[in-house]
């Protein structure tokens, strides 16, 4: 088993690191590194990433991360490279961009001479991901708009469909992969990777966060690197290749009737859109039944705005009743259990 080099490190087997890799400078030139957590194990196996702030207001998967490191997990084989914050910049600005107003999860794999967001993506590619067999990259919603926990994967991959089942959250969506994406790069590298969203961005969500720890542990006990874990409930999850937002058919004042993670039935009417006087304008409907996996928080809405997104289930009361089993798993417990 041989050593692992990142940024000019060396990292020898049954080592723990933690680890810096270079950037670029701000105007003050104060140099911005992208941190690194590495655990090796003496034996051979698989490299795993754990991803977290590719946007930059997504926070949940910071804390995912930390609570993670602070674990220190003792591997029985391979190694885990863990990136607590790889948008540095747009975390700083708590902004989902780069300063460059790109998308991140829209440069990879970049080039060495691109925009400043295709350099970082291409050095994340080149120092962590290209030597990396396995990844999970952590996500949540856009601002004012929260997600249930659920992995988004290629679940037409026989072995990605059993690491998603694995991870132990009620919702898995087959996801083809967008161009740009951290996913389509890594999965082109040959590292099958999940992404889970759960929660809003610029806040901590404890169940999300609690669910995200929970779901690396277990992907990384299918992969035989950490003791398996006893679970108090098995879960046998939901999946799914259909889901679609629900827009707003004006614009106005919303009263919300259904919350995240509700069963819809069709024709079922999800929130009133009235004006400033109370006069409702429009019902928002849906137009199949579902699970709201997607929802936006803020009450103001303009016309064609995406309100809810709905997955398409053959029983989605199975989900209901998985997200249950999953609260009763994970919260009662002390805040740290899982840290």
């Amino acid at each position: 088993m041989e050593s692992l080099e990142i940024a000019g490190n060396m990292i020898a087997p049954g080592k723990t690191a933690q680890l810096e890799i270079p950037v670029a400078r701000l105007y003050t030139d104060t140099e911005i590194h992208i941190p690194v957590y590495v655990v090796r194990s003496r034996v051979d196996g698989p490299n795993v990433f754990v991803t977290a702030a590719i946007h930059g207001d997504e926070l949940n998967g910071i804390e995912i991360v930390r609570r993670l490191i602070n674990r220190k997990l003792k591997l029985q084989k391979g190694s885990l490279i863990a990136v607590p914050i790889v948008n540095v910049y747009g975390v700083l600005n708590q902004s989902r961009y780069l300063p460059d107003r790109r998308d991140l999860n829209r440069s990879f794999p970049g080039s060495a001479k691109s925009s400043l967001a295709g350099r970082v993506a291409h050095l994340l590619m080149q120092e962590v991901i290209s030597k990396c067999h396995y990844g999970i990259d952590l996500h949540t919603g856009a601002i004012h708009r929260s997600n249930l926990p659920q992995i988004r994967a290629d679940l037409a991959d026989p072995e990605t469909l059993e690491m998603a089942k694995a991870f132990g959250v009620a919702a898995l969506l087959h996801s083809n992969t967008r161009d740009g994406s951290l996913r389509q790069a890594a999965t082109e590298f040959g590292a099958k990777t999940l992404l889970y969203e759960a929660g809003e961005a610029l806040r901590f969500d404890e169940f999300s966060i609690r669910a995200g720890v929970s779901g690396v542990l277990n992907v990384l006990a299918y992969l035989d690197m950490v003791k398996k874990r006893k679970q108090k409930v098995p879960l046998d999850p939901c999946v799914t290749d259909q889901s679609a937002w629900l827009r707003a058919p004006c614009s106005g004042i919303v009263r919300d009737l259904k919350k995240l993670g509700d069963i819809i039935k069709k024709n079922e009417v999800l929130a009133e859109i009235g004006d400033p006087t109370g006069q409702v304008l429009e019902r928002v409907v849906a137009s199949r039944s579902g699970i709201i996996i997607g929802k936006q928080n803020i009450p103001l809405v303009q016309e064609g705005e995406a309100m809810y997104h709905i997955a398409f289930y053959k029983e989605p009361g199975e989900v209901t009743e998985h997200m249950e089993q999953l609260h009763d798993v994970l919260l009662p417990d002390d805040e740290y259990t899982l840290g």
